[in-house]
């Protein structure tokens, strides 16, 4: 068996009579983020959430770590180490930042109880030293609706991380942040890197993709169109490549060894 830490082989999704994804073959390293890029309608979301046990894929087999996923859930996937940090839903606005944190894998003490202390201890932690919130008016009781986009989004970034989480799906994380606040996220997102894990970055913004992206994988009308390493294609040339696929259906340059 391979040493990918998720390897997608000839995947097929239908709805009814539309198929959705039409034979996906794909992978991603250990210690690697990948930029998945399309068009709307290409699949993005669809493949993703084949991914993450939201959705069976119609055939076609899925394996992780070496060895083959079955029966796959939301609960069984967030159990092997796969997150998603979506775009405006990872975090509850009204709740307070500790419950954001531990919500839904609360930390309990040898009662059952829950061990509110341990919690507010560990989310402190996490704010200082991963979020870098250094600000004294913001505690682990501030309610997230408080908070800017981009610090919203490293904190559901940092959560995946704490939880160690060795994939994590990043979801359109920078849709509607300032350019300050997307400056944040791009750096939370090499920080899993420098924790050895690996991310599924989808963003229409091929900016923010190329900068922290080791390779790029492109799915049009739910099929591979191809894959770029980035230390073999400019943005430039790669903003060319999205452009011809968009008008013609094909890309500039065959890149599908870099799918392989």
């Amino acid at each position: 068996m391979d040493d990918y830490l998720l390897r997608l082989d000839n995947i097929t999704k239908n709805f009814g009579q539309a198929q959705i994804l039409r034979g996906v073959s794909m992978h991603v390293d250990n210690n690697e983020i990948i930029g998945l890029l399309g068009d709307n309608g290409a699949g993005k979301s669809t493949l993703i959430k084949c991914i993450t046990g939201v959705h069976m894929p119609t055939s076609g087999s899925i394996w992780y770590k070496g060895g083959q996923i079955t029966n796959h859930s939301v609960k069984s996937s967030r159990q092997m180490g796969i997150e998603t940090v979506y775009q405006e839903r990872a975090l509850a606005d009204l709740q307070s930042m500790w419950r954001n944190m531990f919500v839904g894998r609360e930390i309990c003490n040898k009662f059952g109880f829950l061990n509110i202390r341990k919690q507010k201890i560990e989310t402190e932690k996490l704010l200082r030293e991963h979020v870098g919130l250094t600000s004294k008016a913001i505690t682990v009781d501030t309610e997230v609706k408080n908070l800017s986009g981009g610090e919203k989004q490293g904190i559901a970034i940092s959560r995946a991380l704490f939880f160690e989480a060795d994939l994590i799906i990043l979801d359109e994380p920078t849709v509607a942040l300032s350019l300050s606040e997307t400056s944040k996220v791009q750096q939370f997102v090499r920080t899993i890197k420098e924790r050895g894990k690996s991310a599924i970055y989808i963003s229409h913004n091929i900016y923010h993709v190329y900068d922290v992206c080791d390779r790029f994988v492109i799915l049009d009308r739910g099929m591979i169109a191809g894959c770029f390493r980035r230390d073999a294609i400019t943005l430039d040339d790669l903003m060319a490549n999205m452009e011809h696929l968009a008008r013609t259906g094909e890309l500039l340059d065959s890149a599908m060894d870099a799918c392989n």
